[in-house]
């Protein structure tokens, strides 16, 4: 299992400022998810370094304006966007030949959903909605760009988890919640379903020697009452924006959120295994690294998991030497 990674130094904290990210010219970042919320934050400050950054998208007018935005916003952006629908597993192999790339140097599992109410959905491919978008969907795509991130000098795959993984433990015989389905709980089930694969997929690479690394993040307490405006994709009116600064205290805006999957994506000194967060109570501020330990370092759970994804999905993500 991952070791508990220690805090990470002042020295290194003071270098890494996420309002002067390092260059990234030449390099090119997948998000998933790019074109809202956090995952649009994280393609809009990865624009800003230079690299390609393609928006993953089951949405064109959407991820349209979310180029436009990031265009605006960042002179000389290099952005586009790929169709990109998790929920229907057949589609991805052509999804990871859309990006017309002989490498990928970062992949960041951001998209997901999540259902407050009943009733349980499911995918075209017939598997509960939030486990078969946020968890299946990504580690099928995995599969299909692993030769992309093997070929480039140290790829990277961020996964994308959530605060409210922490209190869930997976039911390994109803991973689908066939049996009782609570929509909060299927939730946070699924984002620590995607956390548990990051981590083993940390172990299986390092397994084989491969340099693609893989890092777990998660963002803390987002608000959009606290996110700036990007219109038409999110629009905060004055109102919005007073009501939601009390709640600043503990939580932030989703541009603030995409500072770990950022850093996680950019910063030389991460590696392989590594949970990052925010800072505070890993609820807000400036992103750091947190121990892993408990049920998300449960190596065997982690296991069964990547087995049973395997035999739900038909793909396994294999990575070797560069």
């Amino acid at each position: 299992m991952p070791s508990a990674a220690p805090t990470e130094s002042s020295t290194s904290t003071e270098r890494w400022d996420v309002h002067s990210l390092p260059r990234a010219d030449g390099k090119t970042f997948l998000v998933t998810g790019g074109n809202a919320g956090i995952g649009y934050f994280v393609a809009e400050q990865l624009a800003g370094t230079g690299a390609t950054v393609v928006l993953g998208s089951r949405d064109p007018g959407r991820a349209d304006a979310a180029v436009a935005s990031i265009r605006s916003r960042v002179p000389d952006a290099r952005v586009r966007h790929i169709r990109l629908d998790l929920a229907d597993l057949s589609s991805l192999e052509a999804s990871a030949e859309a990006l017309g790339l002989d490498r990928l140097d970062a992949v960041v599992h951001n998209a997901g959903v999540k259902f407050d109410q009943p009733p349980r959905r499911e995918t075209g491919d017939g598997h509960e909605a939030m486990f078969g978008i946020n968890h299946l969907g990504h580690f099928a795509l995995t599969h299909w760009l692993a030769p992309l991130l093997t070929a480039a000098p140290e790829g990277r795959v961020i996964t994308t988890g959530s605060f409210a993984a922490t209190s869930e433990r997976l039911d390994l015989d109803d991973l689908e919640s066939t049996r009782d389905y609570q929509p909060e709980r299927t939730y946070g089930r699924s984002k620590l379903a995607q956390m548990l694969f990051g981590f083993e997929l940390d172990r299986r690479l390092r397994a084989v020697g491969s340099t693609v690394r893989s890092v777990v993040t998660h963002p803390g307490g987002a608000l959009d009452s606290l996110t700036p405006s990007r219109p038409p994709l999110h629009v905060r009116t004055p109102g919005e924006r007073l009501r939601g600064l009390p709640a600043g205290i503990l939580v932030q805006g989703k541009d603030a959120a995409a500072w770990p999957a950022v850093r996680a994506v950019l910063d030389p000194s991460i590696t392989g295994g590594e949970l990052w967060a925010p800072r505070h109570f890993a609820l807000r501020g400036t992103p750091r690294r947190r121990p892993v330990r408990g049920h998300l370092a449960d190596a065997e759970v982690a296991a069964h998991l990547w087995s049973a994804s395997r035999d739900l999905t038909g793909l396994e993500p294999r990575f070797g030497p560069a």
